[in-house]
């Protein structure tokens, strides 16, 4: 088994009498994309500040390159990127001054990568930082989490304000950064930009992880949407129970339904009537994190992560 650089188990932080999270386990293993999804206020935030010793947990542990970050100190900081999902940026100094003095505190590492980045990214190292929007703040973020080509990436909706050139450029840097041996942990809600760099992916809601697996069996997972027409009604019976056929409605001679593996006692039960029209499309993994948000009247939050 490879090497876990992350690790959790039995994660739970308390604000008070709210319950951030309730015993998250995870174990991300070296050089591996591993994508963090969930909407605002799931919990994605709290566990990644967790990890980085921002905050401490009310139970359980957790261990970062096999070490509790509270007790690790600045060594463990300096082998990890991290972009946060909130960048805190103001004053008078220039972007370039700024990531020079985040290399300065990281003994000089990453500052020949400074303009290299700059300029893949179209950043202005002239410009002050008070004065940069927020895509151009999160391009020095981004730069300064990647400078200085760190063991594990830590990214808290990473493409927050990058426009969509500039998004695709960014995984671009995330698989280059896999190549090399990193290991990356992303969080974010943008399905389809951790499932294009991801080995594996987590969905956490309310606190809770509610599925781990690889994007290749969550897509599976996901199944498709299939529709038949036939030449006259059906009962909704004949395809109630099949093995892989979820959520059936029948409207006169149309018949919808979910299908997860394969579609074999479908079409058999469909053969026993006079197929007019056949569709099946794949549904997106989006549609699969939908599913188990609603589960249990579940629905995703608005408000902090």
């Amino acid at each position: 088994m490879a090497e876990a650089i992350i690790h959790t188990e039995g994660l739970i932080k308390d604000y008070g009498r709210f319950r951030a999270l309730s015993g998250v386990d995870l174990s991300i293993e070296r050089g591996e994309v591993f994508g963090f999804l969930g909407p605002n206020g799931s919990g994605k935030s709290t566990t990644i500040r967790v990890l980085l010793n921002l905050l401490k947990p009310t139970a359980g542990v957790a261990r970062v390159f096999g070490q509790i970050p509270s007790e690790a100190g600045g060594a463990l900081r300096s082998r990890i990127g991290y972009l946060p999902g909130e960048l805190a940026m103001a004053g008078r100094r220039t972007a370039g001054d700024l990531l020079g003095y985040f290399a300065h505190l990281r003994g000089g590492a990453g500052r020949d990568r400074i303009e290299p980045l700059a300029e893949r990214f179209g950043l202005q190292l002239d410009k002050p930082i008070r004065g940069l929007s927020k895509g151009n703040k999160q391009k020095v973020g981004v730069v300064q989490a990647f400078m200085h080509s760190p063991e594990l990436l830590i990214l808290d909706e990473p493409t927050s304000g990058l426009d969509p050139l500039l998004q695709r450029e960014f995984l671009d840097l995330v698989k280059e950064a896999r190549d090399g041996g990193a290991t990356v942990f992303m969080s974010s809600h943008v399905l389809r930009e951790v499932e294009a760099v991801a080995d594996r992916v987590a969905i956490i809601r309310a606190g809770k992880v509610v599925d781990v697996d690889h994007i290749s069996v969550m897509r599976h997972n996901a199944g498709q949407a299939v529709e038949l027409q036939f030449e006259g009604p059906v009962a909704v019976e004949d395809f109630v129970g099949l093995p892989g056929v979820h959520d059936v409605t029948v409207e006169g001679s149309t018949m919808s339904c979910l299908l997860r593996g394969e579609p074999d006692a479908l079409l058999k039960a469909a053969a026993r009537h006079r197929v007019l029209r056949w569709r099946a499309e794949d549904r997106e993994i989006d549609a699969l994190f939908l599913d188990l948000y609603r589960e249990d009247g579940a629905a995703p939050q608005k408000g902090g992560s």
